[in-house]
């Protein structure tokens, strides 16, 4: 049998249709806000071609939210050396309200903007009944230097190796490549009253801190 060959114009797509620059990239990233009290930011990177759209699988992506730690527990003990390098251990403050901050390092501009928030409202977590407690990775000699440098006159626990974070499941944020800032407030019984994640506004709890103290 024999076929007839068509031949189309030059020009048979209409003038009207859209032309494709080949420079656009087919990726974009989408932002996802999460309002919930962990106050994380994430992106998701979509890859788009003309037959299928695949989201890439995150495995960390659960426990970077949710941290072991939560409202009405009674977290695990632990023993630390603060910025003189004596031993500190959780059960000392058992009887009054602490106010125990994780934070990732001494004098990156976020933690130093919440270690002097908390040493300007100090006076406050006195008047409360409370102690203020500040952890973070970095050896007694950091923080000692951290405290002289900014006139902290609260505790800073050492928690080299990130052993205690890990224990209290301390979340990380931007999948797992920036550590956590986390607060815990714990009443009179070593009970967790609050937890607030304040990773991207490590100033802002404060009040939000205080209030709570008041009413245990």
């Amino acid at each position: 049998m024999a076929f007839n060959s068509i031949s189309l114009p030059k020009h048979s797509l209409p003038p009207s249709l859209p032309s494709i620059n080949p420079k656009c990239p087919s990726s974009q990233i989408i932002p996802i806000l999460s309002q919930s009290s962990q106050s994380q930011f994430y992106g998701v990177k979509l890859s788009t071609t003309s037959s299928s759209v695949s989201v890439p699988a995150i495995p960390s992506l659960r426990t970077s939210i949710f941290a072991k730690v939560s409202k009405g527990q009674v977290p695990p003990s632990f023993t630390l050396k603060d910025q003189e390098g004596r031993n500190v251990s959780l059960s000392k403050f058992k009887g009054k309200p602490v106010v125990l901050y994780f934070y990732p390092a001494d004098e990156s501009p976020g933690c130093t903007k919440q270690a002097c928030a908390f040493r300007d409202s100090y006076e406050k977590f006195k008047k409360a009944g409370a102690e203020v407690v500040g952890i973070s990775g970095d050896d007694t000699e950091s923080h000692k230097a951290f405290a002289k440098k900014y006139r902290l006159p609260y505790t800073l626990l050492s928690d080299e190796g990130n052993k205690v974070r890990k224990e209290w499941g301390v979340p990380a944020d931007l999948f797992g490549t920036l550590a956590g800032r986390e607060t815990y407030v714990l009443d009179r019984n070593g009970v967790v009253k609050l937890v607030y994640n304040n990773q991207f506004q490590p100033e802002k709890h404060i009040d939000e801190t205080l209030n709570l103290l008041q009413s245990l």
